[in-house]
């Protein structure tokens, strides 16, 4: 069932969105990467790739079910990062706010009726609480570490090892 017209502007809007969550996590692990820590630069490099898979997903539900996919208007990522603390709770506040994105649209296609989309909002609802969950942490662990270099480094070397993966679903 082809979504209506203003299902398909608010899932080409989270489209976007997907796509900006990847350059804010892009940029910063440019940050990382000018401050000499390589492990959060590539984990930020991960999630930058994970979002991609995400907009993927959603691109796929509207070609899927006969509507037009869209990206409209990215900006660049103005973010304001000293440290690693800086740039993971910047991070954290970019989840927060593409999970109450997701919310929003689930609202929207709750209240068109809109049965078909709910088992991905459904997967998109659980894996913002891992992602929120998972940055939160990061940014506890930097607050309770503070100025500790070697912990620092301990940190940066345990994002690390995140295995890599691809931009594909």
């Amino acid at each position: 069932m082809k979504l209506t017209p203003e299902l398909e502007i608010a899932f080409n809007n989270q489209v976007t969105l997907e796509f900006e969550a990847s350059m804010v996590y892009r940029q910063l692990a440019v940050e990382m990467d000018a401050r000499d820590l390589p492990g959060m630069a590539a984990w930020l490099r991960h999630q930058a790739d994970e979002e991609i898979v995400h907009a993927n997903k959603f691109i796929d539900h509207l070609v899927d079910r006969g509507n037009h996919a869209q990206i409209g208007k990215i900006n660049s990522p103005q973010l304001d990062v000293a440290t690693a603390l800086d740039a993971f709770k910047a991070a954290y506040a970019h989840e927060q706010r593409v999970s109450e994105a997701i919310r929003s649209l689930y609202r929207t296609t709750e209240e068109a009726g809109d049965l078909d989309s709910r088992p991905l909002l459904n997967w998109f609802i659980g894996e913002q609480i891992e992602e929120e969950a998972t940055v939160s942490e990061i940014v506890a662990q930097l607050e309770l570490i503070g100025a500790d270099g070697p912990g620092l480094l301990r940190i940066d070397a345990e994002l690390g090892a995140r295995p890599t993966g691809t931009t594909e679903a």
